[in-house]
């Protein structure tokens, strides 16, 4: 009876969290390149990137606020991570170069709160005009910001949930747009160890965003019935974009042997703006020290160059090495990962975690 009592919890939190935005979720592949804040579907931490996020239905701490946030509950006491990522390597240099900080702290009996920011830089750009297209005079520098902050809450021994807020920031020297996103979560944990899970989230769902400032005005020449025209500052408005919303539905289990433990996850990815996406991937634990991952992401057409809509590839690997500090239980731990891509030469990423 308890069993059935919690499935039905399940069902009804899953049908609260997605009724009010049943109508944003559809997939479409025609609309691929019409939504912005595109930057809200790279993942920047090392650790679950590593297999492809195929986990959300088993995420676990601070990284859950970009796979699943109802992982966040699983926070012990206090995680600190820091990631850096070459994000679509070329040659010796990178399209972008992605820093990543965030920290969580367990509130409570059964909540959590977290915060974190994900910083992408491009470099020195030069300026170019009509009138001096080779540039010449001066540079600017592009800089894409996301900061969230969530709450997860276990709500029984096998239901947890949580919510996030995100803060969007586009900004170049004299161009910029703002917006805020909400992500939605929920886990349900079953099997006589526990190592049955379920897991759905829905992010990047908010209003419009658009870009202003003075980049989009000019001086023009306005005529006049007397034929005395005048120059005067004409400003252009920006057309509004949306967010790429989409919807993860995931399933994983655990299987423990003595010191051992061996994952399977798989995520169904529902996008709004481009191509479903299938995530399949493994981890491989040994006393949760030591971590192994690989992944694999499908969509149509991603096996072909002329069809292909995404510059990543589809396989993903990575790994973790966490150590003990001290007796309390507090542990340091590097993980790692690559993402494939084309034409570009991968995507590392390497980060840092502390749990106090």
């Amino acid at each position: 009876m308890k069993q059935i009592n919690n499935w039905v919890k399940a069902t009804a939190m899953i049908t609260l969290l997605l009724f009010p935005f049943s109508q944003n979720i559809a997939g479409n592949p025609q609309r691929a390149g019409q939504a912005g804040a595109s930057e809200l579907l790279i993942n920047p931490w090392a650790r679950s990137s590593g297999w492809g996020d195929a986990n959300v239905a088993g995420i676990r701490g601070l990284e859950g606020i970009y796979s699943n946030v109802a992982g966040l509950a699983f926070t012990e006491k206090t995680e600190l991570v820091f990631s850096t990522a070459q994000w679509l390597k070329l040659g010796d240099e990178s399209v972008s170069n992605i820093s990543s900080f965030g920290f969580s702290q367990k509130t409570g009996e059964s909540g959590a709160i977290g915060f974190s920011v994900m910083s992408m830089s491009f470099g020195e750009i030069e300026v170019t005009t009509v009138d001096q297209p080779e540039g010449g005079i001066g540079t600017y520098s592009p800089s894409l910001m996301n900061m969230s902050l969530a709450y997860s809450r276990i709500f029984s021994n096998s239901i947890y949930g949580g919510v996030t807020v995100k803060m969007i920031s586009e900004q170049i020297s004299n161009v910029g747009a703002n917006g805020l996103a909400l992500d939605a979560g929920i886990q349900y944990v079953t099997g006589k160890k526990d190592n049955m899970k379920f897991g759905i989230s829905l992010k990047n769902v908010g209003p419009r965003m658009s870009f202003s400032g003075d980049g989009l005005s000019f001086r023009g020449i306005i005529p006049s019935g007397d034929n005395d025209d005048y120059k005067m500052t004409v400003e252009q408005r920006s057309s509004e974009l949306e967010l790429p919303a989409l919807l993860n539905i995931g399933i994983a289990y655990d299987v423990n042997i003595m010191r051992h433990r061996i994952t399977g996850a798989s995520t169904f990815t529902s996008n709004s703006f481009q191509k479903d996406q299938y995530r399949l991937g493994g981890e491989y634990s040994y006393r949760e020290m030591f971590m192994l991952r690989l992944g694999y992401t499908y969509e149509e057409g991603i096996r072909t160059p002329s069809t292909r809509t995404n510059v990543l590839r589809g396989p993903s690997g990575g790994f973790t090495v966490e150590l003990p500090m001290g007796s309390n239980g507090s542990t340091f731990g590097l993980d790692y990962s690559y993402r494939h891509t084309d034409p570009f030469q991968g995507s590392h990423a390497i980060g840092a975690r502390i749990n106090l």
